[in-house]
């Protein structure tokens, strides 16, 4: 099954390998299922491993419409419901976890058993009124600006940090490929959502085992402002820290991410 349909009619691409017990992986910002490969292929051997590309993203339907965390949260049950999956480990990196997070508090824990945020991002992000460290919001206008006049130009100004100094150019250019096959407006909305949404009660209510795993090298995503406080909130979290990773860990680090999502998933 390569295709199921959302609510609204959105058909998303769904990329469904192996058998087991079945992870689901939720890729970042503007990335579509290709970006889990590396994860998904040596996994595939032991579990049954799923990746979706969020509407507008990748092999998806581009409705123009749904860019709020409760349709991409239904569209994730919609997959769910569909596969007709238990027992899920929910793998979602960076954006993701904010689709992820509002699943269980919007959708509850009977088909998800454990949560892994890899890299969370967005989560708690905007400077709020009561003096949380974030973003404030002349900073975020500016980048939603900057993302919606030349996409392609803020890519190749991020790009290296997202990596490590010897990433070859070749990953590099794959991932600016997938990340602008999204449309622009997906882009654009999904930014300022990402970046002006509070999760910090809904991360208080979350109640499966989980794991937040960042790297202390993260510039998209600095572990200060995002991982340690995102594991701070969750009842019981566990944060594992990658000495020297950014926050395209998924590819440099992928042998010991592998390890961890396996370890996980399998206890």
């Amino acid at each position: 099954m390569n295709r199921i349909s959302t609510a609204d009619g959105t058909r998303l691409f769904v990329r469904d390998w192996g058998s087991g017990q079945p992870i689901v992986f939720l890729s970042g910002w503007t990335l579509s299922s290709d970006a889990w490969g590396y994860q998904m292929t040596p996994l595939s051997e032991r579990f049954r491993c799923i990746a979706i590309d969020r509407r507008s993203h990748g092999r998806s339907d581009d409705p123009g419409r749904g860019y709020d965390y409760d349709t991409l949260a239904d569209d994730l049950a919609a997959v769910l419901d569909a596969l007709d999956l238990t027992g899920v480990t929910l793998v979602a990196h960076s954006f993701g976890g904010g689709e992820a997070v509002r699943y269980l508090t919007r959708h509850g824990t009977r088909r998800v058993k454990r949560l892994l945020l890899l890299a969370p991002a967005g989560l708690p992000c905007r400077r709020q009124l009561d003096g949380n460290e974030g973003v404030p919001d002349e900073m975020i206008g500016q980048l939603v600006d900057t993302i919606g006049h030349d996409f392609p130009g803020w890519i190749e100004a991020n790009a290296l940090p997202y990596f490590m100094p010897d990433t070859p150019r070749a990953v590099i250019d794959w991932t600016a490929r997938d990340m602008t096959r999204t449309s622009l407006l997906a882009t654009v909305a999904l930014t300022r959502l990402q970046m002006t949404t509070d999760f910090r009660a809904e991360l208080a209510r979350l109640d499966v085992p989980t794991l937040v795993i960042h790297g202390d090298a993260d510039e998209s995503a600095p572990i200060d402002l995002t991982g340690r406080p995102v594991a701070a909130m969750v009842p019981g979290a566990q944060l594992v820290v990658y000495e020297g990773a950014p926050h395209g860990l998924y590819f440099t680090h992928q042998r010991r991410l592998n390890e961890d999502i396996a370890r996980f998933a399998g206890c």
